[in-house]
């Protein structure tokens, strides 16, 4: 068996770094890249094209779309699913046009990263003056550059509640408590409208689950995989 993890917008696979000693137990890690394409299905296509026969699937905010996908695409090779700080709703018109203007953005202009504001408003407010880990985050889009940058902001992500009922593998729905970026209404929605999933609510925790609240992450995570998928 091989976990897939998806990570969210800008990231990397460091994203998982403080999680992987845990979630190896359950077989070797592989990581989706998300660099190289300008839709979640040519996404979901390139991560399905390298990944194991059969896998766990594990996607993070952006990342939870592209997983979904995945199942979609290859429903008989996902033994199971984890959705972690993500959404079934579609962009808002506003959040399209803001995106969409980032995204056509001249690529003569230079990339400095995402702004440790915004960075700081993804983290739970206590997180907000933890420099180490506001630099953690900008360093994977620093490292992801520029093109990547525009690319993914120019990324529409549509929602896909009305197909929510196709998922049949067993699924885990995680929701950070204090999450300012995906409110616990979308997460309440992607139990709702996934048949017989599993939910856990990590409190005391902002958006960045993997990183913020790692060991919180795999007390969830560990037993509902030992349950569904042993090692």
């Amino acid at each position: 068996m091989s976990l897939l993890l998806v990570p969210g917008y800008m990231l990397d696979e460091t994203l998982w770094d403080d999680v992987s000693q845990g979630l190896g137990k359950f077989g070797p890690l592989a990581h989706a890249d998300l660099r190289h394409d300008a839709t979640i299905e040519g996404m979901a296509a390139r991560a399905l094209a390298s990944a194991a026969p059969s896998f766990i699937l594990v996607g993070f905010s952006l990342g939870g779309y592209v997983a979904r996908e995945i199942v979609r695409l290859a429903p008989g090779r996902v033994r199971a699913l984890v959705l972690i700080a993500t959404s079934t709703r579609p962009d808002s018109p506003a959040l399209r046009h803001s995106r969409a203007t980032v995204g056509k953005a001249a690529a003569s202009v230079s990339f400095s990263g995402l702004s440790r504001t915004a960075i700081a408003t993804s983290l739970h407010p206590k997180q907000r003056d933890n420099l180490a880990m506001i630099e953690r985050v900008r360093a994977m889009g620093m490292g992801l550059g520029g093109e990547v940058f525009r690319r993914q902001s120019a990324l529409e992500r549509a929602g896909d509640r009305d197909r929510l009922h196709e998922i049949g593998c067993p699924t885990l729905v995680i929701a950070a408590g204090q999450d300012r970026l995906r409110s616990r209404a979308e997460s309440d929605e992607l139990h709702a409208g996934i048949p017989g999933a599993d939910y856990v609510v990590i409190e005391d925790s902002g958006h960045m689950l993997p990183i913020e609240a790692p060991a919180q992450l795999l007390a969830a995570m560990l037993p509902w995989l030992d349950r569904i998928a042993p090692g």
